[in-house]
C-alpha cells in the first residue's frame, strides 16, 4: 500500500494552491487524518479520511490513491472521494443569503455597498434636524448645497470625518 506526506496529497490533489499553504493549514491544525490532527509530515494512505476545515466548512475526503505528482482537475476524481455531508454545504448557502460578511466596526474602508448607502444618506439637499449643533431652536440645518455644482465630495469627506467614521 503506497502513502506520501499530507501536505504533498492535499496540494496534488488541487485541496490547497501550493504545497507551502497546505503546510501552512496543516499547522494551523486546520487539517485531520481520521481524528487525528496532523503534521505536515503525516503519512496518508488510500483509505484514510481527511477532514479540512475551510471556514465555515469542514470538507471530509476518502483517499482512493495517491498520485505520482500534482494532477489535473479531471483525474482528481480518481485520487479522493468527496464524503463531506450536505449540512456543510447548506453553512455556505447561510453565509451567501445573509449577505453580509463580519467586518469589526471602524475596520477598514467601507465597502462599494456602504459606501453607496452613505451617498444616498448623505445625498445634496437633504435635511438633518440631529446633526444640528447648536441648540437655538433653528433645525434642519442643510448639509451640502441644493445644487451638484456647489456639492463637493470633499465636503461630504468632512462630514464623515466629523462623524468620526474613518477612525
Amino acid at each position: 500500500m503506497s502513502q506520501t506526506r499530507i501536505d504533498k496529497w492535499l496540494w496534488s490533489v488541487r485541496i490547497y494552491k501550493t504545497r507551502s499553504v497546505a503546510a501552512t493549514a496543516i499547522k494551523n491544525s486546520r487539517v485531520r487524518i481520521g481524528d487525528t490532527i496532523a503534521k505536515p509530515s503525516s503519512p496518508v494512505k488510500e483509505g484514510d479520511v481527511v477532514k479540512v476545515r475551510k471556514p465555515p466548512v469542514t470538507y471530509s475526503f476518502r483517499v482512493i490513491g495517491i498520485p505520482p505528482s500534482r494532477v489535473g482537475a479531471k483525474l482528481v476524481p480518481q485520487f479522493l472521494e468527496n464524503i463531506t455531508p450536505q449540512s456543510e454545504y447548506d453553512l455556505i448557502e447561510m453565509q451567501k443569503m445573509s449577505g453580509m460578511q463580519a467586518r469589526a466596526k471602524g475596520l477598514g474602508r467601507p465597502t462599494k455597498k456602504e459606501r453607496r448607502d452613505l451617498d444616498d444618506f448623505m445625498r445634496p439637499g437633504d435635511t438633518f434636524d440631529w446633526m444640528d449643533d447648536e441648540d437655538d431652536g433653528e433645525s434642519g440645518e442643510t448639509l451640502f448645497a441644493a445644487s451638484d455644482e456647489d456639492y463637493s465630495k470633499d465636503d461630504e469627506d468632512d462630514v464623515l470625518d466629523a462623524m468620526g467614521f474613518w477612525d
